[in-house]
């Protein structure tokens, strides 16, 4: 079984910033791509990052400039540094990662989720 768990979330000011870390757990399985999801309270989900295995990353326009997916493939993270954070950046945040086992792909996984809140 394999698990992703989001941290920190939380609040802060606008014009402030928050690192988010997803960590997968789990046995015998690889990881392909990485991304960050969104969903704002009565809107659909949507991307806000992705990284590739090799490191190849894309943004949404609305997050250019201002937030910086990264992962460390050894420890089987994806994090997500956001700085200049407006008030539409409040949501709720999922890390996802596309996993590999016994050479099978076996789908995108999510965590939980994690707030964040962003005062004006």
């Amino acid at each position: 079984q394999v698990q992703l768990v989001e941290s920190g979330g939380g609040l802060v000011q606008a014009g402030g910033s928050l690192r988010l870390s997803c960590t997968a757990s789990g046995s015998a399985f690889s990881i392909g791509a990485m991304g960050w999801y969104r969903q704002a309270s009565g809107k659909q989900r949507e991307l806000v990052a992705v990284i590739s295995s090799g490191g190849t990353t894309n943004y949404a326009d609305s997050v250019k400039g201002r937030f910086t997916i990264s992962r460390d493939n050894a420890k089987n993270t994806v994090s997500l540094q956001m700085n200049s954070l407006k008030s539409e950046d409040t949501a709720a945040y999922y890390c996802t990662a596309n996993l590999w086992q016994h050479g099978w792909n076996i789908g995108d996984y999510w965590g939980q989720g994690t707030q964040v809140t962003v005062s004006s």
